[in-house]
């Protein structure tokens, strides 16, 4: 999945450090990805040393594998595709539980670089119902629930 962005580095360690996820690795028998895009012959202008730190893989194998692709233009309308990461178990954590849990991971993502939109709660989703729509740094909604 690639997921275009101004600062590929910048928004790669952000939801690297949201999902714990982990850099990919260049291929097999390359030090590095300016290795590997120098033996396959990229053009020396379009070599750049943090080539690489732009995508992501889950350690365990499960996630998808993000891409973050640079694009001049920014951000100008609301997401078509957003990502809900599941914290809390779902409803079978208790109510006061999946507050706390998500209001501190809301606090986490925070001080990564992420900001609250708004706080979902009943009024939203019926009995029971508690989420936190946010950006990342760019501006990218998800929510956590």
């Amino acid at each position: 999945m690639s997921i275009d962005c101004a600062d590929p580095d910048r928004l790669a360690l952000f939801w690297m450090e949201a999902l714990q996820y982990e850099l990919e690795r260049p291929p097999g028998g390359y030090a590095s990805w300016t290795d590997y895009w120098r033996i396959l012959g990229l053009p020396e202008e379009e070599v750049d040393e943090s080539i690489g730190n732009d995508r992501i893989v889950d350690p365990g194998g499960g996630g998808p594998r993000l891409r973050f692709q640079k694009v001049p233009e920014g951000k100008v309308v609301k997401n078509r595709l957003h990502l809900d990461l599941d914290v809390t178990g779902g409803r079978s954590t208790p109510l006061p539980g999946r507050k706390e849990q998500l209001d501190a991971e809301a606090v986490r993502l925070t001080a990564l670089g992420a900001s609250v939109v708004r706080v979902m709660d009943e009024t939203y989703g019926g009995n029971g119902f508690y989420a936190i729509t946010m950006m990342d740094p760019e501006g990218n909604e998800f929510c956590i629930r």
